[in-house]
């Protein structure tokens, strides 16, 4: 496959999904009462955060590999059985401690017990696809659980309790498994199954899960713990500004999660990095039309999106249009860093995560709400700029390793008899 269709692909893969998230949320709320959606939306982020912690520790481990097309082959297989098996167990402890439990909430967390296997291995195969260069057949699996999760959601009657929504949207996903597991089967039979590697100590999984931890847990809690003891208009203002970028959400998680495979085509690394590069500048420089695009919309266009959050959202703009900018950066130069040396991307993560809490701090208290945007806008900027940094760092001691043997090589009489 060319490499624009494969990111064509790729990229309209990610937005199936992202859209199927959204849909699922926006038909539970129209069948459910306020009680059982409150209840379906706390198991759906149960389900989110479990899904970041799979892809975390088996997919993006898994974009990264290189070899043989057997070797290649074998590890998607043996990435499906483990998270198959390990769904399996985990939703039977879930199931399990959720029976005796009374109550509908536990009733609906056990109905996600049953479904786990079903809807982890499914978002596992985009994976699988994506590192077999084979991303049509991700987004084909992808569009097949769109259209039949809305197909069983829509049958469904209005006031549905909240564990026969979860057991009904997850059995709506064997479809797309089983279609993606028959295909994986045609490209990956008798390839030998290596569980054991995903078990080692030094598997990059461990790694990355710490990552997804952090970057994403670190910045939701200090905005809600802001929230807590300070203004609660802190929360509703962020996340509606937040929620505005959505589509950009969707473009980074396609370059961090589907990029490797891509720019692995690339000969060497000075042109993985090159590419790396151009692609922050084309997102960054998206991000930066999707801000101006919003700060001109009518006010009435804006309230019918946020309804009275639009005021203090729309004020936030310039600072969380500069920040998506600045993740742009960050995220492709996390990109470039995991085509270069994936064990370095941690510290980066940790530290700059961190410091974005302390930056949302103090620009709160320096300035407010929007004080706080400016915050978590610095934060960004100086995690992209620490990251290309590391990479410059890398890519110019991978050249001089490489240089005395090119040196050695150009002496004459230094070839072989």
């Amino acid at each position: 496959m060319r490499a624009r269709t494969a990111i064509g692909c790729s990229v309209a893969d990610q937005g199936v999904a992202a859209l199927t998230n959204i849909l699922v949320l926006v038909t539970a709320a129209r069948l459910s009462t306020v009680a059982d959606f409150a209840r379906f939306s706390a198991v759906y982020l149960v389900f989110t955060v479990l899904l970041g912690v799979s892809g975390a520790y088996t997919g993006q481990p898994l974009v990264l590999r290189r070899g043989g097309s057997d070797e290649v082959r074998g590890a998607c297989r043996s990435a499906v059985v483990f998270t198959l098996l390990a769904a399996a167990v985990l939703g039977a402890l879930l199931a399990g401690t959720c029976l005796p439990l009374p109550g509908a909430t536990a009733h609906a967390l056990m109905a996600l017990g049953l479904v786990l296997p079903v809807v982890l291995g499914q978002d596992t195969m985009r994976y699988v696809f994506s590192t077999l260069h084979l991303p049509h057949l991700a987004l084909a699996g992808d569009v097949l659980r769109l259209v039949c999760v809305l197909g069983a959601l829509a049958v469904q009657p209005h006031g549905a309790p909240a564990a026969r929504l979860v057991l009904v949207w997850g059995l709506s996903t064997l479809p797309a498994l089983l279609l993606s597991a028959a295909l994986l089967h045609r490209r990956a039979a008798g390839t030998p199954l290596r569980l054991r590697v995903l078990l080692r100590r030094g598997h990059l999984g461990r790694r990355f899960v710490v990552e997804f931890a952090v970057g994403n847990a670190t910045g939701q809690l200090s905005v809600l713990g802001l929230g807590a003891v300070g203004n609660p208009l802190v929360v509703g203002a962020l996340r509606g500004a937040t929620t505005l970028f959505g589509p950009l959400n969707v473009l980074f998680t396609s370059a961090t999660g589907f990029g490797p495979p891509l720019l692995g085509r690339l000969a060497d690394e000075r042109r993985r990095v090159r590419a790396a590069a151009t692609l922050a500048g084309v997102l960054a420089a998206t991000a930066a039309a999707w801000a101006t695009a919003l700060a001109l919309l009518p006010g009435g266009v804006g309230r019918h999106l946020l309804g009275d959050t639009w005021p203090t959202a729309a004020a936030l703009l310039p600072a969380t249009g500069s920040q998506y900018a600045a993740m742009a950066v960050g995220t492709c130069g996390l990109l470039a860093l995991r085509m270069l040396d994936p064990r370095t991307t941690l510290s980066i993560q940790v530290v700059f995560s961190l410091a974005a809490v302390a930056f949302l701090t103090g620009g709160y208290l320096l300035g407010g709400v929007p004080g706080a945007a400016w915050g978590l806008c610095l934060g960004s900027v100086c995690k992209a700029v620490a990251t290309w940094t590391r990479v410059a760092g890398l890519t110019r001691r991978t050249a001089f390793e490489r240089a005395p043997l090119s040196a050695d090589a150009a002496r004459p009489g230094s070839g072989s008899l």
